[in-house]
């Protein structure tokens, strides 16, 4: 909100990513101007008067990732806090898929973290199915096949992502609509990729290495509950519609980030 006196904050903010260990906050607000919201990203300090960190980030993966709310009660803003967002949507910039890049990679590398966990627990730990005729769980030609059904993906995602990576550079060099969509989309292709992969290398592990797989001391279960919560960050389907709408109609994605 802004008053004569100045700017301040009003509301509450879910999902604060690191909030619980930052020095300054960025949070994103909206503002009312000649009767539309605009919107800005205001980078407010931790200990700012008026700024309640609530400890209430309860997700069964990515535990240590100090998401939890914040209260803000007319928290006053300096105006060298706030930065203009809405500028940078709506005109074409690289913002968005530089930062929808980075979530790909993370989910990718719990995925390649997850498949790393399977090979050893293979060879050492897991049994062979009474049907495969093998000694050993690492002769049994159905885990074998799994086991390349996820290196592949994995390899694929690995692709799309450096892929992705040189439309974004193109998009930062030279931004205009047709870039800035292209680079869109290009990481909407990587992350949907990684999502896949990610979430299929963690369940491999499980399904693989058999019940001692589950056991609490090896905490295995970590790689499929962070990358699981992670891919939640933003629905893949909608991934998969701007996607299909680009290649068939040519139809640019939407400029907000979160594609």
């Amino acid at each position: 909100m802004r008053d004569p006196s100045g700017w301040t904050v009003e509301g509450r903010k879910y999902y604060c990513t690191g909030s619980l260990f930052a020095h300054r906050i960025p949070t994103m607000v909206n503002a009312e101007e000649e009767g539309r919201a605009v919107a800005y990203l205001v980078f407010i300090p931790r200990d700012a008067p008026g700024v309640t960190l609530v400890d209430d980030w309860d997700g069964f993966g990515q535990r240590i990732t100090g998401s939890g709310s914040i209260v803000f009660d007319r928290v006053r803003v300096e105006p060298d806090w706030v930065v203009p967002f809405q500028a940078s949507m709506d005109r074409p910039t690289a913002i968005g898929p530089f930062a929808q890049i980075l979530h790909a990679g993370i989910d990718l590398g719990i995925g390649q973290g997850a498949f790393a966990a399977t090979l050893p627990f293979v060879r050492d730990r897991a049994r062979p199915w009474i049907d495969s005729g093998v000694s050993r769980a690492r002769e049994d030609p159905l885990t074998l096949h799994a086991l390349g059904d996820v290196r592949v993906r994995l390899a694929a995602a690995d692709a799309l992502l450096e892929r992705a990576g040189r439309f974004v550079d193109a998009a930062q060099a030279e931004p205009d609509a047709d870039s800035v969509a292209a680079a869109s989309v290009a990481v909407a292709e990587a992350r949907a990729s990684s999502h896949r992969a990610g979430l299929l290398a963690a369940n491999k592990l499980f399904e693989l290495g058999g019940t001692s797989a589950t056991d609490r001391a090896q905490a295995l279960d970590r790689y499929w509950r962070n990358v699981r919560t992670h891919t939640l960050h933003d629905p893949v389907r909608w991934k998969y519609h701007w996607i299909g709408a680009y290649h068939l109609d040519g139809r640019l994605p939407p400029r907000h980030g979160a594609l």
